[in-house]
């Protein structure tokens, strides 16, 4: 049915009809034509009709209804209106902003997830160790193999209750328990013939620590972890422990600081058990680690941070003093130089030895050396360098080494040319003394190349009876392009003089340089009567006469990263 206006009343009309009289004549006349013009324009004015409705089909949850909606609407208003809620992983068809139309199906698909856990077991590895002091083919257990165990979370989607997920997608992957791999020692016959030495060698092959005493045949390994950096070997000085790093498992760590005792009980392979090591809790130990002289269980150490980018730290350049026991209680770090910048190039670190006075250490930075007092901290310059500029992510420390009488100090220095616009850039290194207390530095070698890495013997009783000691290093075989050249083994006297070129020989390829190469016999072989140096050569040990220039090979896997020669007399610590 139509709707219609009401116009408002003829002003003259509604006074006609509202003034309470009754019309003559001529008012009637107007009170008629009055009414016949409201009826026109009633008559003219068009119907308005209600909204048209529209009628949609909605299937959910397996039933399906209808719903009668004003034309126009969406599929979230007759979602609204059927009082139908979804779900954080519901879908609809068509989409919720979709404007429907008469006869539209609108679809409401219930989806849902599920996940499951299942546990999948590692396998265990297998590894061998080649031991050149067991019978050849004989077989050592060392550590007996354990699977591993995982668990997988697998998800799986239902739409209207109906899997769609077709192979189960795994989302998330947890090892509850690491695998432990077998680990055998098999003997290998070893290719050289035995050699008398003096004192005891240890060295570090393949992550573990091997010692030989009284002849080279003699092999034992002492620490077999796997772990051992080589970043810190140290003895304390009556032999019975030992000062190491090993491979951090934790993440952002790189290492951790460790002592063993060398002294303490035995597996079945002959190494230590895990009784006799001790975590010092001292993390990140990459330059310095030592035992304070005269203390078997006091640890001064420097640390870095770690870092993404290369060289992966940022050194402190500090020293720190602990005093661990050997039940495994630590003291807390007693700081004795703060951490600071290292100066030039003092990202890549400081490297520290003990002094001839037992108080002092000397340090060696990319822009000299000089001195640390341990009791209170104050440092003194001794020597300056000019920086090497690398040009890479590395920085130049020069090697050093104290003469055994304590009086002399043995580095290399970096000259340059006479009016070089560009000294940190000269390819100059010239190998000089620098006596305790006196300047400038003495030049001895010149033109060593960057990696000389001089290492003083033990004092020597002579044929003349003299008491004196000599001087090993490195040579460069291309001094100008010392740092990718190779290097040769040459020893010469205290002063400089009497230089010879030892080891490898001309055909042969020369040494890989680097910081610990090697080291001196602490007393003559039984055998010839000479000292000898004990050389890292292609990942193998090597022992080398200084007199006759005889070099023997003693190991030959290619796996010998580090190597140490004492002397330990009287000792009863059973290593």
């Amino acid at each position: 049915m139509g709707l219609y206006h009401r116009h408002p009343k003829v002003p003259l009309c509604n006074s006609l009809l509202s003034g309470g009289q009754k019309p003559d004549g001529l008012a009637h006349r107007i009170i008629s034509a009055c009414l016949l013009l409201a009826w026109l324009l009633a008559s003219c004015t068009p119907p308005q009709a209600t909204q048209a409705l529209i009628t949609v089909s909605i299937l959910s949850d397996g039933q399906t209804t209808e719903r009668q909606l004003p034309a126009g609407s969406t599929v979230q208003q007759a979602l609204d209106q059927a009082g139908l809620s979804l779900g954080p992983l519901d879908r609809v068809e068509p989409p919720l902003y979709t404007v429907l139309g008469a006869g539209s199906n609108i679809r409401v698909v219930r989806v849902t997830e599920e996940f499951e856990i299942k546990e999948e077991v590692i396998p265990f590895e297998y590894q061998t160790l080649r031991n050149e002091s067991l019978p050849k083919d004989k077989e050592i257990l060392i550590q007996r193999g354990q699977n591993g165990l995982k668990e997988i979370t697998y998800r799986r989607v239902f739409e209207d209750g109906v899997d769609i997920s077709g192979k189960p997608v795994p989302v998330k992957s947890l090892i509850v328990e690491e695998p432990l791999p077998e680990i055998r020692m098999i003997g290998i016959q070893s290719p050289f013939s035995p050699q008398g030495i003096a004192g005891r060698i240890y060295y570090l092959r393949d992550g573990n620590l091997w010692t030989m005493e009284g002849t080279t045949a003699n092999r034992r390994a002492l620490i077999t972890t796997g772990d051992l950096d080589g970043r810190i070997l140290s003895l304390s000085s009556d032999g019975g422990w030992l000062l190491f790093t090993r491979l951090s498992t934790l993440e952002g760590q790189i290492n951790e600081l460790w002592v063993a005792n060398l002294g303490g009980g035995r597996s079945e392979s002959g190494g230590l058990d895990a009784d006799a090591f001790i975590n010092l809790n001292v993390p990140n130990v990459i330059h310095f680690a030592d035992w304070v002289p005269d203390s078997n269980t006091k640890i001064i150490f420097s640390t870095v941070e770690p870092r993404s980018a290369a060289p992966g730290w940022q050194a402190n350049n500090d020293l720190n003093v602990l005093t661990f026991s050997t039940t495994g209680w630590t003291t807390s770090w007693n700081i004795i130089v703060e951490s600071n910048s290292g100066g030039v190039y003092g990202w890549w670190g400081t490297h520290f030895e003990w002094g001839p006075d037992v108080n002092l250490l000397t340090f060696a930075q990319p822009g000299g050396l000089g001195l640390v007092n341990y009791k209170n901290g104050v440092i003194t310059n001794t020597l300056e360098l000019t920086p090497l500029q690398t040009r890479g992510d590395w920085a130049w420390v020069p090697g050093f080494t104290w003469g055994p009488d304590g009086k002399v100090l043995y580095t290399v220095s970096h000259p340059a040319p006479a009016g070089a616009s560009a000294p940190e850039e000269s390819s100059l290194f010239d190998l000089v003394a620098l006596p305790l207390g006196s300047s400038p530095a003495l030049p001895l070698v010149s033109q060593t190349g960057m990696f000389a890495y001089p290492l003083a013997s033990p004092l020597m009783t002579f044929d003349t009876g003299e008491i004196d000691y000599q001087i090993a290093y490195l040579q460069a075989i291309f001094p100008d392009q010392s740092e990718t050249s190779r290097y040769r083994l040459a020893v010469m006297d205290r002063d400089g003089s009497n230089r010879r070129t030892l080891f490898p020989q001309e055909e042969g390829s020369g040494l890989e340089p680097q910081l610990y190469w090697g080291a001196w016999s602490p007393a003559i072989m039984p055998e010839s009567g000479n000292y000898a140096l004990a050389v890292l050569y292609q990942g193998n040990l090597w022992l080398v006469d200084v007199i006759t220039g005889e070099a023997v090979q003693v190991t030959s896997d290619g796996l010998t990263s580090r190597v140490l020669w004492k002397n330990f007399v009287n000792t009863t610590s059973g290593n």
